[in-house]
C-alpha cells in the first residue's frame, strides 16, 4: 500500500472537513449547510461510480473506450457551459462544438507526437482535463459575450449603421470577450510553481515520482490547458458571433440571462 494514498478510513475521517464547515455556515446563519452536505454527498457517489466504470473501461476497451469516455464529457460539458448563456441564440451548439474542437486538436496532437500514451488510463485523465479547461474558457466566453453585447449594443449598432459587416462591427468587443475568458488559463500558467503545486504534479509526488520527472508532466499539462482553453473560447465566441446578426447584419435583441442552477 502507497502511504502517501489515503485509506478508506482516512476518506472517512476527511468527512470532518465537511462536518466542520457545516457548523461554521450554521453558526453564521448563511442557509448553505443543505447545499453543502448534498455537494459533498454527490462527489462521493459520483467519484465512486466513475471510479468502477473506469475500472472496467481500463480492463476491457483500449483508446476506443477512451474516445467514447471523451465524447461522453463533451457533450455533458456543452450542456454546462451553454446553461451559463442561455439567453444567447444557438449557446448548446457553439458551446458543445467549442469545447470539441478545443479538446480534439489539443488530445489529438498530444496523441499524434507520442507526449503521451494511447493507453486508456492516461487518455482519459489527461483528456478529462482538457475537456475542463476548454468548457471553462467557453463558460467565460459566452457569458461575457452577451454581457458584452448587451452593454455595447448603441456601439455596434452605430458601426453596422456606418456600412460596417457584422463581423467587423463586433470585432473590438471579440477581442474583449476572448481575452476575459482565458484570465483563468493564463494566471495559472504564468503562475505555475510559484503560488502552489498544480494538481498533476503533486499528484505524482505524493505517488513517489522524482520532482524533476513530475516537473516535466505538469510542464505539458500547463501547455494544454493553455490551449485547449484558448481554442475553445475563441472557437465559442466565433460561434456564437454569427447567431447575434440575422441575414441583413442587424444585431438580434437578447433576454436577460436566467438565474443559473
Amino acid at each position: 500500500m502507497n502511504p502517501a494514498v489515503p485509506t478508506w478510513a482516512g476518506v472517512a475521517a476527511s468527512a470532518a472537513l465537511i462536518a466542520l464547515t457545516i457548523a461554521v455556515t450554521w453558526r453564521a446563519r448563511l442557509g448553505l449547510a443543505r447545499d453543502i452536505a448534498l455537494a459533498a454527498v454527490r462527489a462521493a457517489l459520483q467519484l465512486a461510480a466513475v471510479g468502477a466504470l473506469l475500472l472496467l473501461v481500463f480492463r476491457h476497451t483500449g483508446l476506443a473506450g477512451a474516445i467514447g469516455w471523451l465524447a461522453l464529457m463533451v457533450l455533458i460539458a456543452g450542456q454546462v457551459a451553454a446553461r451559463r448563456a442561455r439567453a444567447l441564440p444557438r449557446a448548446l451548439p457553439a458551446a458543445t462544438a467549442a469545447i470539441t474542437i478545443g479538446t480534439a486538436a489539443t488530445v489529438g496532437t498530444l496523441l499524434a507526437l507520442g507526449v503521451i500514451a494511447t493507453e486508456a488510463r492516461v487518455v482519459i485523465p489527461v483528456g478529462g482535463m482538457v475537456v475542463s479547461g476548454a468548457m471553462q474558457a467557453t463558460a467565460l466566453a459566452l457569458t461575457r459575450l452577451h454581457d458584452e453585447v448587451r452593454a455595447a449594443r448603441p456601439a455596434i449598432e452605430a458601426r453596422l449603421s456606418l456600412g460596417l459587416a457584422a463581423t467587423d462591427a463586433f470585432a473590438p468587443h471579440q477581442r474583449t470577450v476572448v481575452a476575459t475568458a482565458l484570465i483563468p488559463a493564463l494566471d495559472s500558467t504564468k503562475t505555475v510553481g510559484v503560488i502552489s503545486l498544480p494538481g498533476a504534479m503533486t499528484g505524482l509526488i505524493l505517488a513517489g515520482v522524482d520532482p524533476l520527472t513530475a516537473i516535466r508532466y505538469q510542464i505539458v499539462v500547463m501547455y494544454m490547458l493553455l490551449a485547449a482553453a484558448a481554442l475553445a473560447g475563441i472557437t465559442a465566441v466565433r460561434l456564437a458571433e454569427r447567431a447575434l446578426f440575422d441575414s441583413a447584419h442587424r444585431l438580434r435583441l437578447l433576454a436577460s440571462p436566467p438565474g443559473n442552477r
